[in-house]
């Protein structure tokens, strides 16, 4: 397996103990002044590139960063290798967000509803990500919805469920397995950006990752540690040391 970090929250470089464990490969670049997209427009073909090359080598590339973006680079580099994923997406937020629906500006509201086709220009089209068809997309856990993101969920083709049945509501094809760690309860895991409350257990989380890894068509995990830098590491690192492990 393939381990690789991509030590940043966004275009903000983190310290590598920010992700909790130690991996084969770490992507840092030089990013150049501009905007977040211009940024990580400059970072992503490097991560593409590294899973790709781990998947034609035959491995499971496992991806550890500070954000759920990411996710657009590991799906540009199965792409890349000639896979063609649906993707299963853990997650308390919606990620649904667009340029004119949010609220906040935040670009890391918004990598679920890009890699489906939503403005390629912004990202997909510089890292060479093709979009997803939306009944390839499985999203799980997913509580904390503004109205903008449950008007666009109950308009689409993306499938939901809950945790603990989402190994057997699985999407067809090989599968890109994405797991925010804040699609567990907030009383479980301290110091998130955002915790939500409300939601399933660690121990659930991991049975429902194992089941679906245990398929055998997860063809790359990607792994988002949504934690502010200088945090405490044990809890995080424990779950993060398990998912590892189970994608062996």
């Amino acid at each position: 397996m393939a381990t690789i970090s991509v030590p940043y929250h966004l275009d903000e470089l983190l310290p590598e103990s920010a992700l909790g464990v130690s991996t084969t490969t770490r992507v840092v670049r030089q990013l150049p002044d501009g905007d977040v997209w211009q940024r990580l427009g400059a970072l992503y073909p490097a991560v593409a590139d590294e899973v790709a090359a781990a998947v034609r080598g035959g491995e499971l590339p496992s991806v550890i960063s500070g954000d759920c973006m990411v996710s657009l680079a590991v799906l540009a580099g199965l792409q890349r290798a000639e896979v063609a994923p649906s993707v299963v997406w853990f997650d308390a937020h919606g990620d649904v967000q667009s340029p004119e629906t949010t609220e906040s500006g935040y670009a890391g509201g918004m990598p679920l509803r890009l890699a489906v086709g939503d403005h390629p220009k912004l990202l997909a089209d510089v890292i060479g990500l093709r979009p997803l068809p939306e009944p390839r997309v499985l999203l799980v856990g997913a509580r904390d919805l503004d109205r903008a993101e449950v008007e666009y969920l109950e308009s689409s083709e993306i499938a939901r469920a809950e945790v603990e049945a989402a190994a057997e509501e699985l999407p067809d094809g090989p599968i890109l397995l994405h797991i925010d760690l804040d699609v567990i309860d907030a009383a479980e895991l301290s110091d998130l950006r955002f915790p939500v409350s409300g939601g399933p257990s660690a121990a659930a989380v991991l049975d429902a990752a194992r089941r679906i890894l245990a398929t055998g068509r997860v063809r790359a995990l990607d792994i988002a540690c949504t934690w502010y830098p200088g945090a405490p590491v044990a809890s995080r690192t424990r779950i993060v040391e398990e998912l590892l492990a189970a994608a062996g």
